[in-house]
């Protein structure tokens, strides 16, 4: 027990790095910036290089009262939001699959969705690059599992991609392909089983929240939506409830979620 309280606490404080990192390169590659090699991060009002002091994930944040230690402007709120929420999917991920291989193809799925909504969100645009690096990683990490988890995985890229796909042409572009994609690739980390869960609990939540906005007016019936956070979402939802949710209708994620 107390093995695995110590493997969540050191999740979290990797979530943490990790919602830090991914701000990172999804804010840079919107701008059209490296995320990798010499270049620093930097006050974007100032241009002060930050110090390893004032990039302590959440801690940072709430020392300086969420300003720059060296003009006083505020820091935008999505930078301790991303931190907070990668700290929560490494801690509740790693409770629900505890020390197992499992938590591995876990934590990249929902980390590799976490990139990829951040973008989808900010921009209404998801990069191709992002979503095949979770499927290729999905696939090389279903290698241990043999050819039927590696099926699995194949049979998973198909079904995310093909529902996303068979929407597009029906609603004539009502999304974009980057949505297909990004389910080809989650699809092939998670498998068919757990996709179909993931798209499942996806949607409905993305219908939720849309119909709330719309019963509020914060948008109208032609604004676009942006459907990847609501993926992932789906997706996280379905790495933690759904192996529970297949079982009761009696059958089995497979491979390695058990």
């Amino acid at each position: 027990m107390e093995i695995k309280v110590a493997f969540i606490i050191l999740n979290i404080f990797f979530g943490t790095c990790m919602g830090s990192f991914l701000n990172v390169v999804a804010f840079r590659t919107l701008e059209d910036r490296s995320w990798w090699g010499k270049e620093r991060s930097k006050c974007p009002k100032c241009g002060t290089l930050l110090k390893s002091i004032d990039l302590i994930p959440l801690l940072s944040y709430i020392w300086l009262g969420g300003k720059c230690r060296y003009c006083n402007t505020k820091i935008p709120r999505r930078y301790f939001l991303i931190e907070l929420t990668g700290g929560a999917i490494g801690g509740l991920l790693a409770w629900r699959w505890g020390i197992s291989y499992a938590t591995i193809l876990a934590l990249m799925t929902a980390y590799g969705l976490l990139l990829s909504g951040i973008t989808d969100l900010f921009s209404g645009y998801i990069y191709d690059l992002y979503a095949l690096i979770i499927g290729i990683a999905g696939l090389l990490l279903r290698l241990p599992g043999g050819w039927v988890s590696l099926v699995d995985g194949v049979e998973g890229a198909l079904l995310g991609f093909g529902v996303i796909a068979i929407i597009i042409l029906v609603s004539r572009g009502g999304m974009g392909w980057g949505d297909a994609n990004l389910m080809a690739g989650t699809g092939a980390a998670l498998g068919w089983k757990m996709t179909g869960v993931s798209l499942y609990l996806g949607f409905m939540f993305g219908g939720a929240i849309a119909i709330t906005l719309l019963l509020l007016r914060i948008v109208k019936r032609k604004d676009a939506i942006p459907l990847g956070p609501f993926l992932a979402i789906g997706t996280f939802l379905s790495l933690l409830f759904g192996k529970a949710i297949l079982n009761f209708f009696g059958t089995h994620p497979g491979w390695p979620w058990f």
